[in-house]
């Protein structure tokens, strides 16, 4: 997969031919959750995610459908996703969308909605903070000396487990 993020739901899409964005609801499974440490909320979204599958159902004006002066309002059809992870399958027999996967609006029918994000946030554990290159740190944070913070007080401040 070298990489790329798994799409989740939550993700912000944009349409090439629309004007806003819209976030991704999976709709098709409940069992697979990622980036997510009470399971229940980052389903892992998938190829079979299509239709009506956004919060607003919209992207605002759709430039592939002039009226006058304006444009008709964006209704996503969405029928296929490409560029899906295909060698991990879902409960659903979907393939994991990743961030560079596309999807396919029956108006536009051509490859015109893609990820802003993924959906995913990142989630420090107690190994992530034991592991840190003190370099790296110094680094990024110039005005904390990490050898001098108590551990504790930092797993606190992340709120981690």
């Amino acid at each position: 997969m070298s990489q790329k993020e798994i799409i989740v739901q939550g993700a912000t899409c944009k349409c090439q031919y629309g004007d806003q964005t819209d976030k991704l609801k999976v709709l098709t499974q409940q069992k697979h959750y990622v980036n997510d440490k009470e399971g229940g909320e980052k389903l892992i979204a998938s190829h079979v995610d299509v239709g009506m599958t956004f919060e607003k159902n919209t992207f605002g004006q759709c430039k592939m459908q002039p009226r006058g002066s304006s444009y008709a309002p964006c209704i996503p059809a969405l029928n296929k996703w490409n560029g899906m992870y295909e060698d991990m399958v879902l409960i659903n027999d979907g393939q994991v969308l990743v961030e560079d996967s596309k999807g396919i609006c029956t108006i536009a029918g051509s490859p015109c909605i893609s990820f802003v994000k993924t959906g995913q946030k990142a989630n420090p554990s107690k190994q992530n903070i034991e592991n840190a290159d003190e370099e790296t740190d110094s680094q990024v944070n110039p005005l904390v000396n990490m050898k001098e913070l108590d551990k504790q007080d930092l797993y606190q401040f992340l709120n981690v487990q």
